[in-house]
């Protein structure tokens, strides 16, 4: 046995962390191995026995890369938990845990706004050479790993389960594009156990610990979201949120983080700002795994584009009058058809019409409610 499997084995044993087990180094001499040697097999609060040569072989026979506080590979954000992880599971690039990132968290019932938001954000960090942390769930989540896919950023999913026990399994195959890319899912647990109550906020402290500061793009009051962001706090890293109507309640828990302190972001800017050193741009896919420079300024941050209004570009030949009309009057979070019929002045049969054609050239999406929005980014 080495240290490494030692922890592996700690890290399967019910209701061992780090405080029982740095009791338990501290009589072995700092020994992992002489620790388990002496008391480990009978520590597991269930009775079972630790059979911590298959899990070995498990994740070897899954090509997943077992990474414990025993080895250089171990990211260092982690030591500043309290109770870090013993072990972590980890399937794609482990060094991908150690670059630069930014959590990008939110609810798993995002409205449109919210959506729009995570995915900005995301696709522009990662477009500055920001990893985008999340917790693979859906909702913000799941648009925030996307966004970093498709700037070809890096992107780290923290999964609340077993990699063996995924969850949500809608996700697993954004978790595939992920590990792909050159980014990583990531477990604490060991295979077998499965997400429940405990687990996820046991997560959200490994997604604040990874990143240099947690963005709650929309978050009602009570959401994990906060949970995650306390942790970022409590860690002295960053903590900021995404502003919406103040009447809205998937943001109402945005609002009060804000009204705590967190900084406020309007645009990526704001939140390299807030966490500090910046990186350098995505280099071009040739270039993609060469060592991340570090010492880029934050002015390489691409700004949010401001859609420029209909009148200051070339005209677009696709497009009738009343179908510009219309797209010119749409704002960003949606908009009822009853109020484009009175912003526009147009009759409701053209607006109908110039809603239906600009939805088949892809200009708008319909929603629930009689709504429509911008087609997304």
């Amino acid at each position: 046995m080495t240290e490494s499997e030692a922890y592996v084995a700690f890290n399967m044993c019910d209701g061992v962390g780090w405080v029982r087990l740095a009791a338990l180094l501290a009589k072995s001499g700092g020994s992992a191995v002489r620790a388990w040697n002496e008391s480990g097999p009978h520590l597991d609060a269930l009775g079972r026995s630790v059979d911590w040569a298959a899990e070995c072989a498990l994740a070897a026979k899954r090509r997943t890369t077992i990474v414990t506080m025993a080895d250089a590979a171990y990211p260092a954000a982690l030591r500043d938990l309290a109770s870090p992880p013993l072990a972590l599971y980890v399937t794609g690039d482990p060094a991908a845990l150690a670059r630069p990132g930014v959590a990008v968290v939110g609810t798993r019932h995002p409205t449109v706004y919210g959506e729009d938001m995570a995915r900005l954000f995301a696709r522009d960090l990662a477009r500055a050479g920001w990893s985008v942390v999340s917790g693979l769930a859906a909702g913000v989540d799941a648009v925030a790993h996307k966004a970093a896919l498709a700037a070809k950023g890096v992107t780290v999913g923290v999964l609340g389960g077993a990699l063996d026990k995924f969850f949500p399994p809608e996700n697993a195959p954004l978790a595939r594009a992920i590990v792909k890319a050159g980014g990583a899912v990531v477990s604490e647990f060991p295979f077998g156990r499965a997400p429940d109550r405990q687990t996820f906020p046991q997560r959200n402290r490994v997604v604040a610990a990874l990143a240099r500061g947690t963005l709650a793009v929309e978050a009602p009051r009570g959401s994990g979201t906060l949970i995650t962001c306390d942790w970022a706090k409590k860690l002295g890293r960053a903590v900021m949120a995404v502003p919406a109507n103040l009447d809205s309640k998937n943001s109402a828990g945005c609002w009060d983080l804000i009204r705590a302190g967190a900084r406020c972001a309007a645009c990526a800017e704001d939140v390299v700002a807030a966490c500090g050193a910046a990186c350098a741009p995505v280099a071009e896919k040739t270039a993609e795994k060469e060592a991340l420079p570090q010492a880029a300024a934050v002015r390489n941050v691409p700004r949010r584009e401001k859609a420029p209004e209909p009148a200051e570009t070339p005209p677009d030949m696709a497009l009738t009058l009343e179908e510009a009309a219309v797209l010119k009057t749409v704002p960003s979070g949606g908009v009822s058809v009853d109020m484009l019929i009175h912003r526009t002045k147009l009759p409701p049969a053209k607006v109908n019409g110039a809603l239906v054609s600009l939805r088949l050239k892809k200009k708008l999406r319909f929603l629930p409610g009689n709504r429509v929005a911008p087609a997304a980014v």
